[in-house]
C-alpha cells in the first residue's frame, strides 16, 4: 500500500508540472510547490449616485422624457482654517455663519441629453460650443442663437476665459454631444451681480460641443461678439465718429508792395 501511494502521488505531480519541470528528477518534482490559482473576476463598480438639484422653475425647457438623473462632475467642500473659541453656545452657530467659517459644499452636475459620437473632449483645446443659459427662475439671460451671426462660441479650455463651471463642465463629453449643466453660484459669477444675473445665482446651461481644435480662436469682432464670457450683457458698439468738417481754405493775400527808395535830391552844379 505504501509503494502504491507513493507512485500515484508522483504520477499526479508529474502531470500538473510544466514541461520543463517534468525533466527533473522524481525527488525534485515531488518537492515543487503547487501553482496557485489567481482569480481574474473584477469587482463591480458602484454606480454614481444621483445629485439633488436646486429648485428650478417650470419655465426652464423640460428635457426629453427618459433622461437619466443628474450626476456629479465633482464636489467641492470648502472649509475655513479659522477657529472660534470662548463663544457662548447660544450664538456659536450664528457667529460661524456670519463670519463665513462654516464648511460649504457645492457640486457641478450634469445630464447628458445626447451622447456624442465624435472624439472625446481633450484638455487645453479650443472648443466650439452652442449654448443657452437660464436662471433658476426660468429667465433666459444669454444664448448663442441670439447673436447676429448665431455662430458657436469659441473658448480655450483651461485658460480661465469663462466661468469655472464652464471651464470644467465638458469633462467626458464627445463632439456632437449635448449636455445640461447645473452650475452653483460658487462656480459661476459669485456673490456680486453680473449684468442681468443677480448675485449668488445658480445657472442652468444647455450646451452642445460642436468641435474642438488645437488652434487658438481668433479674437471676436467687437460689434458682433463683444463678450468673452457667456451670460454677460452685450455692449453696443461705440458710434462711429462723424467725419471732420473740412475747413475753408485760407485766402491768399496779395503781397504788400514795397515803397520805392526815395530819389536823391538833385545837386546844383558849382560854377
Amino acid at each position: 500500500m505504501k509503494t502504491t501511494f507513493t507512485l500515484s502521488a508522483l504520477a499526479f505531480a508529474i502531470a500538473v508540472l510544466p514541461v520543463s519541470a517534468q525533466t527533473a528528477s522524481p525527488a525534485t518534482a515531488s518537492a515543487a510547490p503547487a501553482k496557485k490559482t489567481v482569480s481574474t473576476v473584477k469587482k463591480p463598480v458602484a454606480a454614481t449616485a444621483c445629485v439633488k438639484l436646486p429648485e428650478i422653475s417650470a419655465k426652464v425647457p423640460a428635457l426629453p422624457a427618459g433622461q437619466p438623473c443628474a450626476k456629479p462632475i465633482y464636489t467641492i467642500t470648502s472649509t475655513s482654517p479659522a477657529k472660534l473659541s470662548d463663544v457662548s453656545p447660544l450664538f456659536a452657530d450664528s457667529i460661524r455663519e456670519t463670519l463665513g467659517i462654516q464648511p460649504v459644499t457645492f457640486t457641478l452636475s450634469y445630464i447628458d441629453v445626447k451622447v456624442g459620437t465624435g472624439e472625446l473632449a481633450a484638455p487645453h483645446k479650443s472648443y466650439s460650443v452652442k449654448y443657452t443659459g437660464y436662471l433658476a427662475d426660468g429667465t433666459k439671460f444669454d444664448s448663442s442663437e441670439d447673436h447676429p451671426d448665431k455662430a458657436a462660441f469659441v473658448l480655450r479650455q483651461g485658460q480661465h476665459e469663462v466661468i469655472p463651471g464652464w471651464d470644467t463642465g465638458f469633462y467626458g463629453m464627445r463632439i456632437g454631444g449635448k449636455r445640461r449643466l447645473f452650475i452653483p453660484w460658487q462656480l459661476a459669477y459669485g456673490t456680486a451681480p453680473h449684468g442681468n444675473i443677480p448675485g449668488k445665482s445658480e445657472l442652468i446651461f444647455d450646451i452642445e460641443l460642436v468641435g474642438q481644435s488645437d488652434k487658438a480662436p481668433e479674437p471676436p469682432a467687437a460689434a458682433v461678439r463683444p463678450n468673452v464670457q457667456p451670460g454677460t450683457i452685450k455692449v453696443a458698439p461705440a458710434p462711429a465718429a462723424a467725419p471732420a468738417t473740412p475747413k475753408p481754405a485760407t485766402p491768399v493775400t496779395a503781397p504788400t508792395p514795397t515803397t520805392a527808395p526815395a530819389s536823391p535830391a538833385p545837386t546844383t552844379p558849382k560854377p
